[in-house]
């Protein structure tokens, strides 16, 4: 009985083998990696973009809190002074002066410091400041997860808490600005995180008598 075209095919295709190459095993592989790299890129760019988020948030909290605690100060208060030329304080460096105001001076600090960071559950924060004799100092006050905050501790020692995260802060305070009879006041908030690209900074302005 003749075999049929077909059957001949068959017996001829048995002898071959099936599988990879290991130039098509290697090319697979190229582009699986070309592939992952690219996904971890995006990976790691969303979670720097999402931490920055976090800390300018944070900087823009510093910078409000900082404004309402100047604007407590009464005008004739030396924390709002300006005695000397047209501003006081500076937003590019420390500014520690002794000011004179209807006969009484006091030290005025333009530039503090807040550390954040955890503890057992809580937050800790602590900002930095000045005694009556010009002294620094830290005050931490601890936050719980239940809402409660901690009176404030004193203390002549930078806080000790590993990993903690730090915030400076700057104010400028300028006479007949942006119109005579009122003072701007101006802070501006750095975290110089050297892993967070570019570095996160905030500035925010108020006007008062």
């Amino acid at each position: 009985m003749a075999q049929s075209p077909y059957s001949k095919k068959i017996r001829r295709g048995k002898g071959r083998s099936c599988g990879f190459t290991i130039v098509e095993v290697l090319v697979a592989s190229f582009v699986l990696i070309v592939g992952l790299a690219a996904v971890a890129g995006v990976v790691g760019s969303t979670l720097g973009n999402t931490a920055r988020s976090e800390y300018m948030t944070q900087a823009a909290t510093l910078a409000t809190e900082k404004l309402e605690d100047i604007n407590r100060y009464p005008s004739t208060d030396p924390n709002v002074a300006v005695t000397s030329g047209v501003s006081a304080g500076s937003l590019t460096s420390d500014v520690l002066q002794d000011v004179t105001v209807n006969g009484v001076t006091e030290a005025v600090n333009y530039y503090d410091e807040v550390f954040f960071a955890a503890t057992n559950g809580a937050l800790a924060e602590t900002t930095t400041g000045f005694d009556g004799n010009g002294n620094l100092q830290y005050a931490t006050i601890t936050y719980t997860a239940d809402g409660n905050m901690s009176a404030p501790v004193l203390s002549s020692s930078p806080p000790t808490n590993t990993g903690a995260v730090v915030f400076k802060r700057r104010w400028i305070i300028e006479i007949n600005q942006p119109v005579t009879g009122v003072r701007r006041v101006t802070v501006l908030v750095t975290f110089n995180n050297q892993q967070v690209q570019p570095p996160v900074t905030f500035q925010m302005s108020m006007v008062r008598p």
